[in-house]
């Protein structure tokens, strides 16, 4: 069957099961880089778009039953997306519901996963909620927070949620029953950036989650977010990025590594590793998704001949890659 089949075939299957709702939207050959934080990758094969944590459930439950591989894009952050693309459907996620519950004891908001996070605590600090501040500049969404146990500044999703709903799939003799469920923190088994979700990755979605917050003043809670703020200005590259590269080894800076290897401010193509944090690569306008994958590969190759370490990726590489010749 032609991918054009395939295509046609999907597209009807969903437009199906999720109705001609407002915001459902679809694509072919959607170019995922108007979607990425680092404004870099392909198209895909298909983009589907959806604005609620229901469409987002539908979906997926479709996809699975269809066994038709597909993979959720939130705020473009903490992924390169290969200049090739995305085989199959990509899902960009819009659910952005938030509600705050500032009676609950403790107080507590609960947000869909597409939900910008950065903008979920500029929203609790309005109302004088501490808890967030961490989180002020973090430009991914709720689910990929919670996911990737984002954090900054000491603090991470580990410390903050409560419950978040999750849409898990069951694989039986005959069939796939997609399963909704909410799990406790400890279902997550946070680690450092990580979480079960992300190291099993297409067997869970996040829908949505609640996190815990404490009544403070919002002079207090801006206050200390501005001083975050002022911090990550003086440290970290304004630009197009994909935020952190790599995950610290233990007892170090990944950044202090790359830039001690002497690769601070090297370019490849218009890709710059940072020359204010080592650990950042920026897209300078024109650059290409190999361009930062070479100098991925640059960085590893040169930190594992000086140092012995092996830098591992905090970002996620997704799409079609093809061998690398500079890969080591």
């Amino acid at each position: 069957m032609s991918m054009m089949t395939v295509e046609t075939t999907l597209i009807d299957h969903l437009r199906e099961a999720l109705g001609q709702r407002p915001g459902i939207r679809l694509e072919a050959n959607g170019l995922l880089a108007r979607y990425s934080a680092a404004r870099l990758g392909g198209p895909a094969d298909l983009l589907l778009e959806v604005n609620s944590a229901e469409d987002l459930a539908q979906a997926v439950s479709l996809l699975w039953k269809l066994d038709q591989p597909f993979m959720i894009l939130g705020g473009g952050s903490n992924v390169l997306i290969s200049d090739l693309g995305v085989r199959g459907l990509v899902i960009l996620n819009r659910a952005r519901q938030i509600k705050f519950e500032e009676t609950a004891t403790p107080p507590r908001v609960w947000a869909e996963s597409g939900a910008n996070f950065g903008l979920l605590a500029r929203q609790a600090a309005q109302r004088g909620l501490s808890g967030l501040e961490w989180a002020v500049g973090i430009p991914g969404t709720v689910g990929g927070a919670v996911t990737g146990n984002a954090g900054a500044h000491g603090g991470d999703m580990a410390g903050n949620i409560q419950l978040a709903e999750i849409l898990h799939r069951m694989d039986g003799a005959e069939k796939i029953s997609p399963i909704r469920e909410d799990w406790p923190p400890e279902r997550f088994e946070f680690a450092y950036r990580s979480s079960i979700l992300k190291r099993n990755p297409g067997k869970a979605v996040v829908l949505s989650a609640i996190l815990a917050l404490e009544h403070s003043t919002t002079a207090l809670v801006q206050a200390r977010m501005e001083e975050f703020n002022r911090y990550r200005r003086r440290t970290q590259p304004p630009g197009a990025s994909m935020g952190s590269m790599f995950k610290n080894p233990p007892d170090d800076y990944a950044g202090r590594l790359i830039e001690a290897a002497g690769l601070k401010g090297s370019s490849l193509g218009g890709a710059e590793i940072s020359s204010i944090h080592a650990n950042f690569f920026l897209n300078r306008g024109e650059a290409t998704a190999s361009d930062v994958r070479a100098l991925i590969e640059l960085a590893r190759r040169e930190v594992s001949k000086q140092f012995g370490i092996q830098l591992e990726l905090e970002i996620e590489l997704v799409g079609e890659w093809p061998d690398s010749p500079q890969s080591a």
